[in-house]
């Protein structure tokens, strides 16, 4: 059916319900001027029939409010005056009379109407309003994308009264992947199926020309899409297409099985479409910064680990070579030489002993040949308060993963010694179906705060780049927990 076939059978069935309450109305009330006219002037009960237009104009519009008007008036004096005054309003004072009366009704009906329509305008503006204040309250916060999306194809369901609603995604071979779907018969289009959709579905439209688009009646339009809508029982969709960084992402759609969707619709959509745009922005915003600092902290662990070999198979081992070559020597020189001799060598190895625990700083070696069990027990041996170690993996993880855990427990560590006062120190470490879990407590005297620039907010920076999470719990006097989850790409 087209939209012009739609549209004139929703007029019809206003129509027809305007003039079916008019004429229980004008039963009513003619009834009631039944009562009264013995005693009272057929006429002067005339205006009793307002109360049979004004619902009708109220409800169904000025034009059957109009005919109901007539009506009541052709009834009123076929009924209640004489049949030798049947041309009662041929006399001038009661064509006057029953004139006023009808250019009132007709006055108030629109007024009615109009009022009518106002408080449905306002009323509907405002539920649109507070809808997008909804979703854009989701966007300021960050909330995730399918968040967003499913809470969107709810709200435009609720507002243009659609039995359906759904995001596409145009992906670049062609094919469009459902997003989010609200609505009437989810099971047959679930979020992550993928459909080739194309025009003249007003989806199809949309997403092929980037202009919205409506249609009415699918009936003799091929394809797997249609055929799903024809099952569903669509005969009314319109589209919008989601534009995001000046491509045309996807589309915003919604469905009705009977009538179609008033003129507006695609203008009100497309006030949602805006928001999708602007939460698809920021999401791929937000993963080019992840991604951004992912690679920035991937190049200074490269950087480090350059840098350490350098320092192991350069400065370390020719300085090795220099303090064995200092022994020898050292036995073939007299005994005055000799001691001299002994205390630089003595400097050499100290000074051997730092560079090796600043290479290891750098980047620890024990890290890259062992993994993290190694890496943690090689810690521990080296802090000044005792460490609890529960590792419960033996497992290799990501590099990036096995560097952030290494450097939160090493901080930790080093912070304890430091600020903390802490008697001991509690290490967890364990492998879930998807994150690594990590959990290091102390005794000490808490007051940890990452927001004063200290290393947990260069640990931070380290484990979100990767996609994880870090919590620190630290209150005053009763300790410092730190809780980190770090994905694992299984």
């Amino acid at each position: 059916m087209t939209t012009a076939g739609l549209a004139l059978r929703v007029g019809a069935g206003r129509w027809l319900g305007g003039l079916l309450a008019g004429a229980v109305g004008v039963a009513a009330v003619t009834t009631v001027v039944a009562l009264l006219e013995p005693s009272l002037p057929a006429l002067g009960l005339l205006p009793l029939y307002l109360l049979a237009v004004l619902p009708v104009a109220v409800r169904w519009g000025a034009g059957p409010a109009a005919v109901v008007s007539v009506a009541s008036t052709v009834l009123l004096g076929y009924l209640f005056l004489p049949s030798s005054r049947r041309l009662w309003f041929a006399e001038v004072d009661n064509a006057a009379a029953t004139g006023v009366f009808l250019v009132t009704a007709v006055v108030v009906g629109n007024l009615a109407a109009r009022l009518r329509r106002a408080a449905e305008h306002s009323a509907r503006l405002s539920a649109e309003q507070a809808a997008l204040r909804r979703v854009a309250t989701q966007v300021a916060r960050e909330a995730p994308p399918e968040e967003v999306f499913a809470t969107v194809v709810g709200e435009i369901g609720r507002l243009l009264g659609a039995d359906s609603a759904a995001i596409v995604r145009l992906d670049p071979d062609g094919l469009s992947t459902v997003i989010a779907q609200d609505g009437d018969g989810p099971e047959r289009l679930p979020v992550g199926s993928r459909w080739s959709i194309e025009p003249p579905l007003a989806l199809g439209v949309a997403l092929r020309t980037g202009e919205p688009a409506r249609r009415d009646g699918y009936e003799e339009v091929p394809g797997e899409f249609a055929e799903l809508l024809r099952q569903v029982g669509v005969r009314s969709s319109v589209a919008i297409p989601v534009v995001a960084g000046g491509r045309t992402w996807g589309a915003l759609g919604a469905q009705r099985r009977g009538t179609a969707f008033p003129a507006d619709a695609e203008q009100r959509i497309a006030e949602f479409t805006e928001i999708v745009a602007i939460a698809i922005a920021n999401a791929e915003s937000r993963t080019q910064l992840a991604a951004s600092r992912a690679r920035i902290i991937a190049a200074t662990d490269a950087t480090r680990r350059r840098l350490e070999r350098d320092l192991h198979d350069g400065a370390q081992q020719r300085l090795v070579s220099l303090a064995l070559e200092l022994r020898q020597v050292e036995s073939a020189v007299p005994a005055q030489v000799r001691a001299d001799l002994d205390r630089m060598a003595g400097d050499l190895t100290e000074a051997l002993d730092e560079l090796r625990e600043l290479s290891r700083g750098i980047h620890p070696v024990v890290l890259s040949e062992g993994g993290l069990g190694p890496a943690l027990r090689a810690i521990a041996r080296r802090a000044q308060v005792p460490v609890e170690l529960d590792v419960r993996t033996a497992e290799r993880f990501p590099e990036p993963v096995e560097v952030a855990a290494y450097y939160v427990v090493s901080e930790a560590v080093t912070n304890t010694t430091k600020h903390g006062g802490a008697s001991y120190v509690e290490v967890t470490l364990d492998a879930g179906a998807n994150a690594l879990a990590l959990r290091v407590r102390d005794d000490g005297a808490g007051g940890a705060d990452p927001a004063r620039g200290s290393g947990l907010t260069g640990l931070r920076d380290r484990v979100e780049a990767l996609g994880g999470s870090i919590h620190v719990t630290s209150p005053a006097g009763a300790g410092t927990t730190i809780e980190v989850s770090l994905p694992l790409a299984r």
